[in-house]
């Protein structure tokens, strides 16, 4: 009789944990980055009134006789599905699609979160402003002149610089992949092209920079050498038009080229319209055949020219800046120098100089890298956000704030970057919802409210028989 009062309060005690459970999920149905719990029941312990006997040959064989004796929690699981994603436009805030958690740090204890509504405190460090803990990852490192994010290193606060200065850097390399064309070596009939300035002679213009940022113009003319199908002469000048001369000089030797020294090469195609050299004045080639290797080698000239508005060096001459100019690889189509029987045409792709600007806005692609966007043009990347993965994730243990943390159960955090080793892509200006079904927890809570009336029940019924025992007597 005791026990199925005992066996009452049991259901009675869970089933009102599990509502305190359900009652957790529909406060937090609107909760940025919130996983829904769930309770599951087992039952408890049994006495056995008699056990299980074996059959004979003169019998057959009996169950045991068991009393339950109640129930408990047999455990409260997170439920760690995708919430939906809701667009914000606020490029700070991010959300997971897939596996992972952001990492946060506050003071030396490492936390994860799905929730994504970040900002940029007053340092230029990127927390979660309800708390002040700050996003993991790594940030962008100056290497050889470029900046570069190393994924292996450790965790560390990412720190954007709004309003930060990105420095002037000089150029260094300049690379071509225009057309000459092969069969019009003179100006056509009512050519009006500027660039056109001479019998089978075509000008490319583009912008370089000093070490000091300041613009400058390399004008490169290639003109066909008479009698010669396959080769143009290329005049190289920095600054045409300056008051100053700047000493432009092209060549390929050990040292730069000096003041004074030939400012034209000649370049060689092949039959099939692909660059096959470049010789300078001094009769150094680049390229002219394959290394034993198969390799295509690079088809480059150095140039250089007086840096105007400089102190004189240490002999007493002045300052000259030297750079790579790049015609693309032997034997090339996409990315190089041709000559096909097509209009000439005036593109030098790519240079790697910029003045100095101020980082003006940034963005986060959906691998975690934060790109600065810089008054002067340039994009360049600032850090990295790390995701976080477990073996278990349903044994992390919450800590509030929407945040958890490991426990001995959900192993150790596999950090790295979005999109690699089976972690989801990281979406801007985008946030988690709750992933709590209103319907479920409603019907949940009717169950479970049924489940607790029905124990009360028990507890009722087993009070009237006691009672009816003790009035035996009269």
């Amino acid at each position: 009789m005791m026990r199925s009062l005992f066996s009452g309060v049991s259901g009675l005690q869970n089933h009102q944990t599990r509502m305190d459970v359900v009652g957790n999920n529909i406060a937090n149905i609107n909760t940025t980055g919130f996983k829904k719990n769930r309770a599951n029941f087992q039952d408890l312990l049994y006495q056995q009134l008699t056990g299980a006997a074996r059959p004979t040959e003169d019998i057959g064989g009996v169950n045991p006789k068991e009393v339950g004796l109640g129930m408990s929690i047999a455990s409260i699981d997170t439920l760690h599905t995708q919430g939906s994603l809701q667009s914000t436009g606020v490029n700070t805030d991010l959300a997971i699609s897939g596996q992972g958690f952001f990492v946060l740090r506050e003071g030396q204890n490492e936390l994860y979160t799905r929730a994504g509504a970040f900002n940029i405190d007053s340092n230029g460090t990127l927390v979660n402003p309800a708390n002040g803990m700050k996003v993991q990852g790594w940030q962008a490192r100056e290497i050889n002149g470029e900046p570069v994010i190393e994924v292996s290193r450790s965790t560390e606060n990412l720190l954007i610089p709004v309003g930060g200065k990105d420095p002037a850097r000089v150029t260094s390399r300049v690379e071509y992949a225009c057309n000459l064309n092969k069969l019009t070596p003179y100006i056509a009939e009512g050519e009006t092209d500027p660039r056109a300035i001479a019998d089978g002679t075509w000008n490319t213009e583009i912008n370089i920079y000093d070490t000091f940022g300041r613009v400058h113009i390399l004008q490169i003319q290639f003109t066909r050498v008479p009698d010669t199908p396959n080769a143009w002469t290329a005049t190289a000048v920095v600054d045409p038009e300056a008051a100053a001369p700047t000493n432009t000089a092209v060549g390929l030797g050990e040292a730069p080229p000096a003041a004074g020294d030939a400012n034209a090469f000649t370049v060689n195609f092949t039959n099939n319209g692909t660059i096959f050299s470049a010789v300078d004045a001094a009769g150094n080639t680049s390229g002219g055949e394959l290394p034993p290797d198969g390799a295509r080698p690079l088809i480059t000239m150095n140039v250089a020219y007086d840096v105007p508005a400089t102190d004189p060096d240490a002999a007493g001459e002045q300052v000259r800046q030297v750079f790579t100019v790049d015609f693309g690889e032997m034997g090339g189509f996409t990315r190089a120098l041709t000559q096909f029987a097509d209009p000439s045409s005036t593109k030098a792709i790519r240079q790697n100089g910029n003045t100095m600007g101020y980082l003006e806005s940034f963005k986060i692609d959906s691998s975690g890298l934060i790109t600065g966007v810089y008054t002067n043009g340039t994009d360049r990347p600032l850090a990295q956000i790390a995701l976080a993965t477990f073996a278990n994730q349903g044994g992390l243990e919450k800590a509030g704030d929407t945040a958890f943390v490991a426990s001995n159960n959900s192993g150790t955090a596999n950090i790295g970057p979005a999109n690699i080793a089976g972690k989801g892509k990281i979406i801007a200006g985008t946030l988690e919802m709750s992933n709590v079904d209103m319907a479920a927890e409603f019907t949940d809570m009717i169950v479970t409210q049924r489940g607790f009336q029905a124990n009360s029940r028990t507890i009722q019924t087993a009070d009237q028989l006691l009672q009816e025992l003790l009035t035996l007597k009269r």
